[in-house]
């Protein structure tokens, strides 16, 4: 891989093009399909092993993440999302030849993927539209047919996650039964595990905990094998089972790891599940044999693994990233990538020091630290990076943007708030009904460490976060607006009433399970944790950054909120953009990076005003 030509290094970052993790065809796993920024957006490549030839496959405006190959690996198949609103139907074009695309099925509705699941005699897909949830399948290329519908939302198992590769993991092997998310109660925060007749649509069984969590993951490989591996939180944090969907019968694997543990892929022969375990905000690989219950951990790189599969000849893949490093596809065993993009070299990241605190009810919290190089020992200027979510976490990864803080001399703080994952049910539940507020109470707690250490000088602190991170930055603008000198939000709830008029039917849900209702079943509570309430109190410099497509954080509700700032007259700094939650362009990216320090270089004294960022602000 050659060198990157000259230009500032937090644009290099951005630059070097990445690779997700591939899925491989069943029939001929030596044709893959794989993601990639070498055009300068998210594409779909065809890769063929073989020959080694790698060819774009998709040339959308608004970009692809992931794809996979047709069964037999003559076809890609992706979904086609026209406006960055998330919304479309999937699509298939030739694995080996630059035809357009095609609809994958015929008959489904267009709307919000939930899930795809292929098969030979059938293929399932899972769909939301505004006033319902809905299963279909297509047997033998036919029309599709409705096999279950709700208003509640509903999922095929296998759609997320580090194991989400295979676009097959929801339909067993012989495909009579598919297995689904379901959270018809309402509540979508403990979804169970329902299986599925594929040609009745008859309900066979049912896998739930009461007020916990049951995630489904896959099939059996195996042909007449109904056995799927899940993940239960029973012991308080996640823990793999196995669970057979025709019978009900469980299996809950004794597993003796700290951290949440889910059960990513299965052996070819089902002999072993290869387990992804989570702690403190990096990833471990095991495989779980399960006839002798015995563990090995398997030789991967230190960080974040966000792909893992078994391929047909059981040689495990992954993929793997840290602060310091971007992403990289391995196999077990070692540190030679399996195939690199073409372009530059990224320069070296930041390494992510591990870092716990007490916040006021004696809870230890989790996050990151991420020191400027050559800044001394502080008091430094501080960013409160907040993740988003809520029900996700910081973890040792590769982020050009933090990365670029860094580089303009802040100390970068990242904490896993009350409700971030990967700290066990009770952590993550502690949010409901409670949203918002516990964020900031234990972000504030950390900048308190941070600032009794010595570390971050308490008048040049920024706080700033997208998505959810944006919502509680707005949240912390007015009701702190003594403790922050300057403030950005990107793609932020800043009017929760009208976000959740005009949000998808899933976040719609998601706010229904958070707040106990809705705004009009319960109005006090979303009017004292709406930041719209609290705008005449903010006070410090603050930069807001919206997708024109938004559909989980709409920009009507981000207008009504500068809108009211302009009724003030606070102009606060606004910049939009013409897709949808975030942008798969890197071109675009690197254009909201550099407006985001150039109004750092502006806000917050002694702040480093990097090279490079006059180009793109034009």
């Amino acid at each position: 891989m050659p060198d990157m030509p000259p230009m500032p290094a937090w644009e290099r970052r951005f630059r070097s093009p990445i690779l997700s993790f591939p899925a491989w065809s069943a029939d001929d796993p030596d044709r893959l399909v794989i993601a990639s920024t070498e055009s300068g957006s998210y594409q779909l490549h065809a890769w063929d092993r073989r020959t080694g030839e790698r060819r774009q496959v998709t040339h959308d405006p608004v970009g692809v993440l992931s794809g996979v190959p047709s069964l037999d690996g003559t076809g890609v198949i992706w979904f086609h999302d026209a406006t960055g609103a998330e919304t479309g139907r999937y699509v298939t074009a030739p694995f080996a030849e630059a035809v357009a695309p095609e609809p994958l099925l015929g008959g489904e509705p267009e709307g919000w993927s939930e899930g795809l699941a292929q098969g030979r005699r059938h293929t399932v897909v899972a769909t939301a539209t505004n006033d319902r949830y809905s299963v279909w399948v297509s047997d033998n290329g036919a029309e599709v047919r409705l096999l279950h519908e709700h208003e509640q939302p509903l999922a095929l198992i296998g759609a997320e996650g580090a194991g989400a590769r295979s676009g097959r993991s929801a339909l067993s092997a012989d495909e009579r039964l598919v297995a689904l998310q379901v959270m018809e109660d309402g509540d979508v925060l403990h979804a169970s595990v329902r299986s599925m007749d594929v040609v009745t649509g008859e309900s066979l069984a049912e896998l739930k905990d009461e007020g916990l969590e049951v995630e489904g993951f896959g099939f059996s490989p195996v042909p007449g094998d109904d056995r799927v591996t899940v993940s239960l939180e029973r012991t308080g944090e996640h823990r793999p089972a196995i669970w057979n969907a025709r019978t009900g019968e469980l299996v809950v694997l004794d597993v003796a790891l700290t951290g949440e543990v889910e059960p990513v892929a299965w052996w070819p022969d089902a002999s072993a599940i290869l387990l992804l375990q989570l702690e403190a905000g990096r990833h471990r690989l095991h495989r779980y044999e399960l006839a002798s219950g015995a563990i090995k951990t398997l030789d991967t790189i230190n960080g974040s693994i966000t792909g893992a599969a078994v391929r047909p000849d059981g040689e495990v893949w992954y993929r793997a990233h840290n602060g310091e490093h971007p992403a990289r596809l391995l196999r077990v065993g070692s540190t030679e990538p399996l195939l690199e993009p073409d372009g530059p070299r990224a320069p070296q990241g930041h390494a992510m020091e591990t870092w716990w605190f007490t916040n006021p009810h004696g809870q230890r919290v989790h996050g990151f630290l991420l020191h400027p190089v050559d800044a001394g020992d502080g008091p430094l200027p501080v960013m409160l990076r907040v993740h988003g979510g809520p029900h996700s976490l910081d973890m040792d990864r590769w982020a050009p943007d933090v990365a670029a803080h860094v580089d303009a001399g802040f100390l970068v703080a990242m904490v896993n708030y009350r409700g971030s994952t990967g700290f066990g049910q009770a952590w993550r539940d502690e949010l409901t009904g409670n949203v918002g507020f516990l964020e900031l109470e234990d972000i504030l707690a950390g900048l308190d460490d941070l600032v009794t250490r010595g570390l971050a000088d308490p008048s040049r602190v920024v706080l700033a976060g997208w998505s959810w991170g944006g919502y509680v930055t707005l949240l912390g603008a007015g009701r702190h607006p003594d403790r922050f000198a300057s403030l950005i939000a990107g793609v932020p709830v800043a009017d929760y009433v009208a976000a959740y008029e005009d949000e998808a039917p899933g976040l719609q849900a998601l706010d229904r399970a958070l707040f106990s209702g809705t705004p009009e079943t319960v109005p006090d509570l979303y009017r004292e944790r709406n930041p719209i309430t609290y705008v005449d109190a903010v006070a410090a410099p603050l930069l807001i950054l919206a997708g024109v497509n938004d559909s989980r954080c709409p920009i009507r509700q981000v207008w009504n909120y500068v809108g009211r700032l302009r009724e003030r007259g606070v102009e606060p700094r606004v910049y939009t953009y013409n897709t949808g939650h975030a942008s798969f362009d890197i071109d675009e990216r690197v254009r909201q990076t550099a407006i985001v320090l150039d109004f750092l270089a502006a806000t917050v004294p002694g702040a480093r005003r990097l090279d490079g960022l006059d180009a793109h602000l034009s």
